[in-house]
């Protein structure tokens, strides 16, 4: 990493810990800042706040006093998910107190070049595709940022001969000043995180600003399958490299059966390893990153190919009796849904979905819900999903669970027949992350094997 004497004896106020404040406190701590970290959470129930300060680094937990900002800090390094609107971030920002996110750090240590990756979508699996892309073409794809792994960690032991492919949130993307990723890619953008945002437009400028920092010499990935997209290519000083599966772009295309890059053929469509039409377009954006950092194309191929999914995006868990079970707790939206859908035959699917209820009607959906075999229904969304089911004329029945729900939906199925949980609804009104839910339903696939 860059030993830089960037924050050398600078007051740093971390806000919020979780994984990425942690790895950040340290860093800051490392490079000579003198540190104090916030965090809600008391003291007696926080380890992380426990370690830090047996490390030497200064805690104030159990709440956020406003006073605390009264001790001239030259920078806030803020948790991306707390929101702007929060006191503390107000008072820091009125105080003109610089408030940065994690990754920002992560540039400025690091030797290795970045490739971002951001988007509604598709981000995390595309994001992995890269990595593995990279990796397998010699220049080892190190996974960072919202994929789980703190950019500021990873970045302190990346070399120059690696590089950092980094998955970032809208929320990260606000608080950037002089980040510049080499190759940035935007998967898509749909409204999503709006209660954070407050409207698409602010929501679509905080994933813009991947690209502010980028010169003539870097490339912006972009999808144009979206007019926005296409609006927005000629306002970047990057190269736009587009992809698209609806027309023959100068960049990565499907055309016909095949997936192009600048007209070589690279693979088959349906050589893919992960089924539906959205991994098309994430393997194209791979395709078009892998290309421009000089991957040749069989590497290319042979690695989408043994692509395997990520845990809990449309991933493959496994087959029982001609049935296979597929986890895809990830999503959490109806667009999200749609294109899980569209990865299989409707009517040898037995769809689980349904979660918390967010006050939205699922009539988006219902063409895409056409055809299916049946449905099983759990979670608060189970009113609103039930008269989607009605309009689309599935069959369904409820459950109090994913457990119980994986378990009906295996005893509706037949041999070549698929268990899809896809629920289009986030999980907090039953489990505390997708993750948690995604588990029990691998856990009930393992436990229906035995």
């Amino acid at each position: 990493m860059k030993h830089i004497a960037n924050f050398a004896n600078k007051k740093v106020l971390v806000l919020g810990l979780a994984k990425s404040g942690e790895s950040a406190a340290r860093l800051l701590d490392s490079l000579g800042a003198i540190v104090t970290v916030n965090d809600g959470k008391p003291f007696e129930e926080n380890p992380a706040a426990q370690s830090l300060l047996e490390e030497g680094i200064k805690v104030v937990t159990g709440g956020h006093p406003l006073e605390l900002l009264d001790e001239d800090f030259e920078l806030m390094v803020k948790n991306p998910g707390i929101p702007y609107d929060n006191p503390m971030v107000v008072r820091a920002l009125e105080k003109k107190i610089p408030v940065v996110t994690e990754v920002e750090l992560a540039y400025l240590i690091s030797e290795a070049p970045i490739i971002g990756i951001t988007g509604s979508n598709g981000k995390t699996t595309t994001t992995t595709m890269i990595a593995q892309v990279l990796t397998a073409g010699g220049r080892k794809g190190l996974l960072s940022g919202n994929i789980g792994f703190p950019a500021s960690q990873v970045a302190q032991t990346a070399s120059s001969s690696d590089t950092l492919v980094m998955e970032l949130s809208s929320f990260q993307l606000m608080g950037i000043e002089t980040f510049h990723p080499h190759i940035a890619v935007i998967t898509n953008l749909m409204p999503t995180h709006l209660d954070y945002h407050g409207s698409f437009e602010d929501y679509a400028a905080a994933k813009w600003n991947i690209q502010k920092n980028m010169t003539a010499a870097d490339y912006l990935v972009l999808n144009f399958n979206q007019d926005w997209a296409k609006e927005m290519a000629g306002q970047t000083e990057a190269q736009v490299v587009p992809f698209s599966t609806a027309e023959k772009v100068d960049g990565a295309y499907l055309e016909g059966d095949t997936l192009y890059f600048r007209g070589e053929a690279v693979m088959k469509a349906d050589e893919i390893g992960v089924p539906g039409s959205h991994n098309i377009e994430n393997a194209l954006a791979a395709i078009a990153v892998a290309k421009l950092s000089g991957i040749a194309s069989p590497i290319i191929r042979e690695t989408l190919s043994a692509f395997g999914g990520v845990k809990h995006r449309l991933q493959y868990a496994g087959t029982i009796n001609g049935v296979a079970f597929y986890n895809d707790s990830k999503s959490t939206n109806i667009l999200a849904t749609q294109k899980a859908l569209s990865g299989f035959d409707n009517s040898k699917v037995v769809l689980i979905a349904g979660g918390l209820d967010r006050g939205n009607e699922f009539d988006e959906l219902v063409p895409d819900m056409k055809g299916l075999k049946k449905m099983v229904i759990l979670g608060q969304s189970a009113a609103r999903m039930k008269r989607a089911a009605d309009q689309a004329g599935v069959p369904y029945l409820d459950a109090t669970d994913v457990r119980d729900a994986a378990r009906k939906a295996f005893a509706q199925a037949a041999p070549g027949d698929v268990v899809l949980l896809s629920p289009a609804n986030a999980s907090w009104d039953m489990y505390s992350n997708f993750e948690v839910r995604g588990e029990e339903f691998l856990a009930t696939v393992e436990e229906l094997k035995g």
